[in-house]
């Protein structure tokens, strides 16, 4: 893709790049709806990502061409405007990182992408990441992951109209190459966790797509903030169980499930995160399992095709477990898989996905990724 995008640059500018900038999309391990609960995540970056080849302008305006959308968006940065479409989420992120006093600079570019949209590995925080990262470079400010990532969700909140945590941004900004990253999304800490030696993650793709911003989402979130209400919490990151079941009769359904999972998912975090220190792939796969059932009955999250391919997943022999990642409603599931047998059981999966509902799946393998970098353009790109 770096070689692609570089001379869709070179057609598009008549000129050489300055930069390339890599932001990698994200799965998360486990810790499902936690993150806007103020609750513990575990996402990993994955070795799929956007690329944008830019450089920087003398003036204020900003030109990006997409090569997945064919189009191209130009603005002023003196004069941004709200609207629909990929392009909101540039100009969110522009308007982001301006009132949080960064002066910006113009910059003219082309992006695509590795991710497939809307399948839940979070493209959406990879393009603003990497357009971060791009406004970043041609103006002259630090790097600096937990500032961006708040920049990023500013943007998906204010200009996008999804109230999303800042998880995903995170992942994509700070995520180290062969590490989880946990997150506790109350203080703001983060430390990288290294990968099982002796597992891999599957990524499938269900083909299925609902819109965030037109989702449940929204409503989730809603819920989680009554049932901590009537809970008398700040947030569900302080209710336990024995809280929880003492107060069984204050809450309503759904209510009283939507808390069971936070409550139960947090839990489930803490003890990934033990697995992984103890390279205990059975362990980490046992929580898959118990994530998704959590995800799909407590939650309600799920859909019938998450349902069949970690189904059809936990059938291989290879398989750990399995559960839906991302908002649900559609998207990607992932499944631990032990390495020895990980080509075996992708095969597997592909066949028996083929044979039943999920003919759309799209499955692949992920490692850890290496959050958003900036690379020189140092090499000759000649594609013809």
């Amino acid at each position: 893709m770096r070689f692609q995008i570089a001379h869709a640059f070179q057609e598009k500018f008549q000129g050489d790049p300055a930069f390339l900038v890599r932001a990698p999309g994200r799965v998360n391990l486990i810790g499902e709806h936690t993150d806007y609960n103020e609750g513990f995540v575990l996402p990993i970056a994955i070795d799929r990502a956007v690329w944008i080849a830019f450089r920087p302008r003398e003036d204020a305006i900003v030109r990006l061409f997409s090569l997945e959308f064919g189009e191209e968006i130009s603005f002023s940065l003196r004069h941004l405007q709200r609207g629909g479409g990929w392009g909101a989420y540039v100009q969110g992120v522009a308007a982001a990182m301006q009132k949080a006093g960064m002066p910006l600079r113009g910059w003219e570019g082309v992006m695509g992408s590795e991710l497939p949209i809307g399948a839940g590995l979070s493209s959406s925080a990879a393009v603003e990441m990497g357009v971060a990262r791009a406004f970043a470079a041609a103006s002259g400010i630090p790097w600096e992951p937990l500032r961006m990532a708040r920049i990023g969700q500013r943007a998906e909140n204010d200009w996008v109209g999804v109230s999303s945590g800042i998880m995903d941004q995170l992942a994509v900004a700070a995520a180290q190459e062969g590490h989880a990253l946990f997150l506790d999304t109350r203080a703001m800490t983060f430390e990288s966790i290294p990968f099982l030696k002796d597992a891999r993650i599957l990524i499938m793709d269900t083909g299925t797509r609902r819109a965030l911003a037109n989702s449940a989402y929204n409503q989730r979130r809603e819920e989680c903030r009554a049932a901590a209400q009537r809970l008398g919490v700040p947030s569900l990151r302080d209710a336990t169980m024995e809280s929880l079941l003492r107060r069984r009769d204050a809450l309503p359904e759904p209510l009283f499930r939507r808390a069971r999972h936070v409550i139960t998912e947090n839990a489930r975090v803490r003890r990934a995160v033990a697995a992984l220190r103890e390279n205990d792939a059975a362990t980490l796969g046992a929580l898959f399992d118990e994530s998704h059932a959590s995800l799909r009955e407590d939650f309600e999250v799920s859909c019938e095709a998450l349902d069949e391919l970690t189904a059809l997943a936990r059938a291989q022999k290879g398989c750990l477990g399995a559960r839906m990642t991302g908002a649900g409603f559609g998207g990607a599931a992932i499944a631990l898989v032990e390495t020895e047998k990980a080509e075996e059981t992708l095969h597997a999966l592909e066949t028996e996905a083929a044979r039943n509902s999920t003919r759309e799946a799209k499955i692949f393998p992920c490692l850890p990724s290496a959050g958003a970098s900036l690379l020189p353009f140092d090499f000759p790109v000649n594609l013809s």
